[in-house]
């Protein structure tokens, strides 16, 4: 079983020979090398994909053509010569850890190379979708929001029997996934309130839902589940994930099936990928408590117990139309932590695959909102205005208690621990656009 260990390319000490690299503040040291598929702006060519380094893009398809990785192997190179990041995802975790090695080898500032004609600068690209995305599955993993979310409905008994036993989870629609920075086209669907017949309007409860996405690299056959113990080698991945939510709709629509119109619009994520070896600084263990039950033996292993989570802080910023017009700074509403769920990655992707579902390179799931237990760990305006009932006051002097036109709402995510490099994702942008009309 191939699983990330911390070895000499996350040594803190490393630095490199572009410079932007080197800021204490970029989320791009050399340390990360977080991967994603870009178009030099402007331009007619394919897409290629790069390695994220400092302000600068590190054009694998470029270094593939110079022979800088005729030291791989052939599935290596292979994948960095197409327009997406399946084929290496597919190839396994030692191939893409092979990959990392050979790129931080050429961009350390000791490298005997510098090729300088394989970077771009990031202002002069266009991020895409890191990859292909065939299916898309959203989770509920952290018990404190499912908990806040359960308080508003069952005062007395938040959390449903099942929460606890296993990863709650619905199936999305991977099409109207959007790389970040994509506009965001507020929902129609039907809308019932107070008893009476449901009209069909524009959603007035646009919520965002800050998570984290998971790529899966190599898949599993028909029929075949994935052992817990196996399950992080199916991992490829982290990025952030905002899963739009318009609450109205779902209100009305979710049962007895689940969410629907109120979810399938939009789901943005950060164009950069960090790859499960570039995290493994940054594991943590599970959180647990005495009173939990037990987990049932196809969901619990000892390393997952110790170490199966990962801690990844996740910021949210809203910036309203007023605030860009008048020179206002975005406000952060929230600040929360990946560490604090529930149910680990490999919790979800065994538990996805136990009853003979095929997982495929390129699938996305999502880990839920991510709450903590405090006010200002709320990863959603659902949880931080209780329904509405109280608004947040912004800096410019307006009051937010769902989403409106014009607001952006931006992701921002980053590791932190003592002894290591922090690294980051960029960010996950998007702006919320008028509703189309029938």
């Amino acid at each position: 079983m191939h699983l990330p260990a911390v070895d000499g390319t996350h040594h803190a000490a490393l630095e490199s020979w572009v410079e932007s690299a080197n800021a204490s503040d970029t989320d791009f040291p050399v340390q990360n090398l977080a991967l994603g598929v870009f178009r030099r702006r402007g331009s007619t060519s394919l897409p290629a994909i790069g390695a994220a380094i400092g302000d600068k893009i590190f054009d694998l398809r470029a270094c593939f053509d110079m022979g800088l990785l005729d030291v791989l192997p052939p599935a290596a190179r292979l994948s960095c010569t197409g327009w997406s990041l399946n084929n290496l995802m597919g190839a396994g975790r030692e191939i893409a850890a092979a990959l990392r090695r050979r790129i931080s080898e050429l961009l350390r500032a000791d490298s005997a190379l510098r090729p300088e004609a394989a970077l771009v600068k990031m202002k002069d690209a266009e991020m895409l979708l890191p990859a292909e995305i065939g299916d898309y599955t959203d989770f509920y993993a952290s018990v404190h929001h499912a908990a806040n979310v359960g308080r508003m409905f069952r005062p007395d008994n938040p959390l449903l029997p099942n929460y606890k036993y296993l990863p709650v989870a619905y199936h999305g629609r991977a099409s109207s996934v959007v790389a970040g920075g994509a506009p965001v086209r507020r929902p129609s669907g039907q809308i019932q309130a107070g008893g009476e017949a449901p009209v069909y309007e524009p959603s007035r409860m646009l919520d965002y839902e800050s998570e984290v996405g998971m790529f899966i690299g190599r898949g599993n056959a028909l029929g075949t589940p994935v052992p817990i113990v196996r399950a992080e080698e199916h991992l490829f991945g982290f990025c952030l994930l905002n899963d739009w939510s318009a609450r109205d709709i779902q209100a009305w629509e979710y049962q007895p099936l689940g969410p629907f119109l109120a979810k399938n619009f939009a789901t943005s994520i950060s164009p950069w990928v960090v790859t499960a070896d570039a995290m493994a600084p940054f594991r943590a263990p599970l959180e647990r408590t005495t009173a939990d039950p037990a987990q049932l033996p196809y969901l619990q292993s000892d390393w997952n117990d110790a170490s199966g989570a990962f801690s990844i802080a996740i910021e949210v910023w809203l910036r309203t139309a007023r605030m860009r017009s008048d020179g206002i700074s975005a406000q952060r509403l929230s600040r929360g932590n990946f560490e604090s769920m529930f149910w680990s990655p490999a919790q979800m992707i065994a538990h996805h695959a136990s009853g003979g579902c095929n997982l495929r390179s390129g699938d996305l799931l999502g880990s839920g909102t991510i709450s903590g237990p405090g006010e200002q760990s709320r990863g959603c305006l659902m949880e931080l205005t209780e329904r509405g009932t109280k608004p947040v006051q912004l800096a410019s002097s307006e009051q937010r208690s769902f989403l409106e036109d014009g607001d952006e709402v931006i992701l921002r995510g980053y590791c932190e621990r003592p002894g290591f490099r922090r690294i980051g994702f960029g960010e996950c942008r998007g702006i919320v656009e008028p509703s189309s009309t029938l």
